[in-house]
């Protein structure tokens, strides 16, 4: 299964902005959603090309809300994920899986305090409501990202991040255009 990770701006809930809003959330109502980091929303889709149509669906609110967002695709790679441009060309046969892995963003992945970031004010909770009053549940996010390091994949290996102490790394295939060094 194919799926789409939003990151929320710092200054958002994404959960919240996304849930609250009628179009938005009956976009998401047939997922089941997950939060893999802090402020972060998942979704489980069949295919790249359904992915690409939420995100696509979802473009009013990935503009004001979302950082990033996000495309795994196991057909590609397994653990890898691909940036939503990476995604679309994909889709739309410009791109062949193969030629993908050169262009990378890597973040850290920093374990949270397990009380939360007490400027996320999505951490930490375990049910919501919207405002049609439906409840949603989510388990809280343990794990946070932290500051991206572009590096291009080398001998078919990527560089070591090493922007700070990190616990593990979530690595982002690029577009050579997304690509700044």
């Amino acid at each position: 299964m194919t799926r789409v990770c939003l990151i929320g701006s710092p200054e958002v809930n994404l959960r919240y902005e996304l849930l609250s809003r009628e179009t938005s959330r009956e976009a998401l109502a047939t997922y089941d959603l997950e939060r893999p980091f802090e402020n972060a929303l998942a979704v489980r889709t069949v295919s790249v090309g359904a992915a690409v149509s939420l995100l696509n669906d979802l473009q009013w609110y990935l503009v004001r809300f979302v950082d990033e967002a996000l495309v795994r695709e196991p057909s590609v790679n397994e653990s890898e994920w691909l940036s939503r441009d990476l995604a679309e060309s994909l889709r739309n046969g410009e791109v062949d899986p193969e030629e993908t892995g050169e262009f990378l963003k890597v973040y850290g992945v920093e374990r949270a305090d397990a009380g939360g970031d007490p400027g996320d004010a999505s951490a930490g909770t375990d049910a919501e409501t919207t405002e049609s009053g439906e409840a949603t549940t989510v388990p809280p996010a343990t794990d946070r990202l932290v500051e991206p390091l572009f590096v291009r994949r080398t001998d078919g290996e990527v560089p070591e991040y090493d922007l700070r102490d990190v616990e593990d790394t979530l690595v982002v295939r690029l577009t050579e255009s997304e690509f700044s060094p």
